[in-house]
Formats: structure tokens, C-alpha cells, sequence
């Protein structure tokens, strides 16, 4: 990457890095003002958005947010380039093209001109113009590098495949499991534990088609992939998740679903020997599940801490199965935190703890400081879990985190 940037005159950069000041104070006007433009001008691509994450507004901070840090590293943009292999695993799992980019630059100027109005200098435009296509270059290679390899490998395929739910399983009162299998009887790609797959759905009534990525919530080699869905009620701040209702209520046994194949950096490194934290809230107990069985699986000695947060037994999904794994493999251990416990709950035998998870409660459990954590869940939970291990001294290289939907930022 830092051969793209030498693409770019040092002109160019100057201006580019004289505007990250203008970026961190309008950015998320101007990423606001992009997506009223880009869907205005171009419908169609609302059949990969995610028109939740539009409504709640985390899209557009997410795209602030890396707007942002291409401006501010423009000269040394191997610096994002963590960033940019995440991005680019969405976008391959949603079908992002490399036609698209040109449109989505397009309408960035745009907006860069509708927010910021006579301050968005022709020079300034012009900048942007030379910068984005280098920045776009960059997404393009590295994504149909990943298209070409989630083609090719074993089991692989292009774009979406069709898969039969062979099972449904409630796990909990809001989780639902789907095992899917594929329709042609083909076998199917592997997958590094804790990556997700996209879902595609035709939702009667619905406009648009709906994408939704859900973790891989089992081992991989098991022939089939298990997706586990929590049914996301309305509340105030959101209305009810239309593809969560949909898969629970209306998808069964039998019915067809459309998959991308596996995708994601959110991965359980099988090099090492270190023992692994694991922490889960509430659905996000998914990627984690997948990497502790596989741990059972393939690295039996390595020692785990499990810690799952939930508010209450009837909302905890797999516990049967961590308790069971916790009986069977005495280098795992197994914590749960219920927010609300029921007198039944407290009676939980790995119950350890009432109301949210703290830095002494971690402490409390965790004799391996020198592990590494991985941790997801709601972004409260999260943030709460980061500060923690920063505040014990833990080091970035030991902290590994998802977020479900657009990225956000766990130290603010």
C-alpha cells in the first residue's frame, strides 16, 4: 500500500491531511449526506445495505470513521491496512463489486461539496478525487483477491449459494439455531472459528433483498454450518429486526436460504499455545462458541477460561453444552454473570456472579494475565470488557473483538 501512495503528489497529500481537522467535525455529516445521495441516485444498492444500520446511524459513523483515517494516514495508508482487509471481508461476504466504486466516489464528492459548500475548494475536490481512486484501487485488489480464493478453495463458490435448513433449534428464549446444508449436495468451503457467513433473504412485502452476516456458531468439518439468530425485539431507540422476526417465525425446516461463503478477521489463532479468555454477551456468544469447540477439538490441553454475560438463564443459549465441555475438558473453565438471575439462576453450578462483568471480576477468574482475551457482544459490554483489560495492562496484541454490524470505537 505505501506504493499506491506515492501514486499521489505530495500536493495532493498536503491537502489531503489539511482537511482530517474539517473531517473530524463534519465527517459524519458528510457520510450522513452520502448515503441520502448514493440511495437517491442508485436504489439498487439497497439490496446490500444493511437499511438497519442506515436507520440507526452506524453505518454512517463507521464510514466517518474510516474517511477519517485514510485522510490522516494518506501518506503511509499501510497503516489502515488492518481496517481495510476488515472492510474488505464484509464487502466480499455482501457482494460488493468493483463497479461500485466508482459510483460510491462519485457520491462522496458530492456530499464532501454539499456539507462543507464553499470551504470544498476545487483543490480540495480535486484531492479527494486523485485520493479516493487510490484508496478504491486498494479495496478492489485486495477484495477479488478474496473472491478468488473463497472460489477456489475447496467446497468454495462465487457470490451466493443455496443451502436447506436441515435443523432447527431453539437454543434459548431468543435464540434460535439454523443448520444449513447445501442444496446440490456439494461439500462446503472450510472456515477459520469465529468467521460469519452472509445471509440473503426475499422478505414478502420487502423492496429490497436483505443481507445479514451471523457468525459461524459451531466447529468447522462438521458438513454442515450452524448460524445461530437472536430475535431482535423493537425498542425504543429501533424497530424489531425484520431479518432476525423473519428467520424465526417464518424460515423452517426444509426451506432455502442463500449464503455467502465464510468471511471475516475475526479469528482464533491455532499457532499458538497461550491459554485464550474467552467473553461473551448474549448472542455474541457465537464466534466464541466456534472457537472453544474447536479448541476441544483440535487443542484439548490449551488452557480456557470461558465467561458468558447474559441477563438472565432463560436468555442464555448452549449452556448445557459449555456445561458439559466443562466436565469433559478439565483445562476449560466456565464462568456465568447473569444480570437478573432467577432464585434457579443463582443455583447455576459455574453461576459466579450478579450483574455486570468488572475488571476484579475478570481478575477474580483469570489466572492467565498473559493470555489472549477474545471478547463480543453488545458494544456496552464491550467497551466495559476493553477498559478493563487496558486498565490490567493488557497489552493490544493480546485483545481480540467483533463487532456484529459496522465497527465502532471501545475507547470513547
Amino acid at each position: 500500500m505505501s506504493q499506491t501512495t506515492s501514486l499521489l503528489s505530495k500536493k495532493t497529500i498536503d491537502i489531503i491531511q489539511s482537511t482530517v481537522p474539517v473531517l473530524e467535525q463534519y465527517g459524519e455529516q458528510i457520510t450522513k449526506r452520502f448515503y441520502q445521495l448514493l440511495f437517491s441516485k442508485h436504489p439498487e444498492l439497497l439490496n446490500i445495505f444493511n437499511h438497519a444500520n442506515q436507520q440507526q446511524g452506524r453505518q454512517q459513523k463507521a464510514l466517518a470513521a474510516s474517511v477519517y483515517a485514510a485522510a490522516k494516514h494518506i501518506d503511509n495508508l499501510e497503516a489502515i491496512l488492518p481496517v481495510v482487509k476488515q472492510i474488505a471481508h464484509k464487502h466480499r461476504s455482501l457482494g460488493v463489486k468493483k463497479e461500485h466504486y466508482p459510483i460510491v466516489g462519485q457520491h462522496l464528492l458530492l456530499a464532501i461539496k454539499d456539507v462543507l459548500g464553499d470551504a470544498a475548494t476545487d483543490d480540495i475536490i480535486e484531492a479527494w478525487k486523485e485520493a479516493y481512486g487510490v484508496i478504491a484501487d486498494v479495496f478492489i485488489q485486495v477484495e477479488a483477491q478474496m473472491y478468488k480464493e473463497a472460489e477456489l478453495k475447496a467446497g468454495g463458490w462465487k457470490d451466493f449459494r443455496k443451502f436447506i435448513v436441515q435443523k432447527k433449534v431453539k437454543e434459548s428464549a431468543v435464540i434460535t439455531s439454523f443448520y444449513l446444508v447445501p442444496e446440490d449436495d456439494g461439500t462446503i468451503s472450510d472456515f477459520l472459528p469465529g468467521q460469519y457467513v452472509s445471509v440473503k433473504v426475499n422478505i414478502p412485502g420487502e423492496t429490497y433483498t436483505h443481507i445479514r452476516q451471523y457468525s459461524l456458531s459451531d466447529a468447522p468439518g462438521t458438513g454442515y454450518y450452524r448460524i445461530s439468530v437472536k430475535r431482535e425485539a423493537a425498542t425504543e431507540d429501533r424497530p424489531a429486526g425484520i431479518v432476525s422476526n423473519y428467520l424465526h417465525d417464518c424460515v423452517n425446516e426444509g426451506d432455502v436460504l442463500e449464503l455467502s461463503a465464510p468471511a471475516g478477521h475475526f479469528t482464533l489463532d491455532m499457532t499458538k499455545e497461550t491459554p485464550v479468555v474467552f467473553m461473551s454477551g448474549g448472542v455474541g456468544i457465537t464466534p466464541l462458541l466456534s472457537m472453544a469447540n474447536t479448541l476441544a477439538a483440535k487443542q484439548p490441553e490449551r488452557k480456557v477460561t470461558f465467561i458468558h454475560a447474559a441477563v438472565n438463564g432463560e436468555v442464555h443459549a448452549f449452556d448445557s453444552h459449555l456445561v458439559r465441555l466443562a466436565e469433559e475438558k478439565e483445562a476449560l473453565r466456565y464462568y456465568v454473570c447473569y444480570q437478573s438471575p432467577s432464585d434457579t439462576d443463582r443455583r447455576h453450578p459455574h453461576f459466579a456472579k450478579e450483574g455486570y462483568i468488572d475488571l476484579a471480576f475478570i481478575q477474580s477468574v483469570v489466572q492467565h494475565p498473559d493470555a489472549d482475551f477474545y471478547f463480543c457482544g453488545p458494544i456496552p459490554f464491550m467497551k466495559t470488557v476493553y477498559q478493563a483489560l487496558k486498565e490490567w495492562g493488557v497489552s493490544e496484541e493480546q485483545i481480540h473483538y467483533e463487532f456484529f454490524g459496522p465497527a465502532g470505537d471501545l475507547t470513547k
